[in-house]
């Protein structure tokens, strides 16, 4: 592979992208479920990346940009029945915790991640796929686009999401501005209201927006500010904290919580057809 693609081993063992004309990096673990795990743009780390967490592969990884795919939150009793069989769907899906295939896009502008199906997801969502992300870094930004393929001879239920998480100086000074003014408290299950959730920020908090455009995440320690600009249809966002992490997580998703069984923004492809969902985060 070109230079600008390399295998490094420190701080850990991963793949180092650097643009060739802007100089920005990204960190990539594919076998770790295709993990980006840091964006340096400029001089600035934006990612939160809990590296010791990372060193226990029985611990869940709390940082970098996690996917999730084919389910964004969680399934009554993680169960997806299709076609009267239930299978067993765990929270998030199965793409945050398995083997990726990494290459270089061929302008050296980024690089893709591909994940296909095999016969474990195939047991837990009977459904033939090809997921291919492309990570770009640009001018003071980082654009995500996912193509999700379905190859199976049926039509093919998906949400899709990230969970990427984002550094702060402290949650106590962090502002978060382009959200509805009512959301879905994730912790209780209810109705909110937003600015009630954004208060509790320090204290911990899980809830989903549907906002009409971009969301701003604002640290009025730094004065650093990073938007999430998104794309229909993975234009939902959700906003989780973990104090005393000092990092705020802006999720897109094309759906809620159990989108799959409600019907509510479940996206549905038909046998041999595709679908790119894409964001964009710019920071300033």
């Amino acid at each position: 592979m070109p230079m600008t693609l390399t295998q490094q081993t420190a701080p850990y063992a991963h793949w180092e992208y650097v643009h060739p004309e802007i100089g920005d990096r990204l960190r990539i673990i594919p076998e770790r479920g295709g993990i980006v795990s840091e964006w340096r743009c400029g001089e600035r780390e934006v990612l939160y990346f809990d590296q010791e967490r990372y060193a226990d592969p029985a611990k869940s990884i709390r940082g970098g940009i996690p996917v999730l795919f084919p389910i964004c939150g969680n399934l009554p009793g993680d169960l997806l029945q299709v076609n009267g069989v239930d299978h067993t769907l765990k929270q998030h899906g199965f793409a945050r915790n398995l083997p990726w295939q990494l290459q270089l896009l061929d302008d050296q502008s980024g690089v893709r991640l591909s994940l296909s199906s095999t016969d474990e997801t195939l047991a837990a969502y009977p459904f033939a796929f090809l997921v291919e992300m492309e990570v770009r870094p640009v001018a003071m930004a980082l654009e995500i686009s996912t193509t999700i393929h379905n190859r199976s001879d049926q039509p093919m239920p998906f949400s899709f999401g990230l969970h990427p998480y984002f550094n702060v100086s402290d949650l106590g000074q962090t502002r978060l501005t382009g959200l509805a003014e009512r959301c879905l408290n994730h912790l209780e299950m209810a109705d909110a209201a937003t600015d009630g959730q954004l208060s509790r920020l320090p204290e911990g908090v899980d809830f989903l927006c549907r906002p009409a455009g971009d969301v701003t995440l604002i640290d009025d320690v730094s004065g650093a500010q990073l938007q999430l600009q998104h794309q229909e249809p993975m234009d939902l966002t959700v906003v989780w904290t973990e104090p005393p992490r000092k990092m705020v997580c802006l999720e897109p998703w094309t759906g809620p919580r159990q989108s799959l069984v409600s019907g509510d923004r479940k996206l549905v492809l038909d046998p041999g057809t595709q679908q790119t969902v894409a964001c964009r985060y710019a920071v300033s």
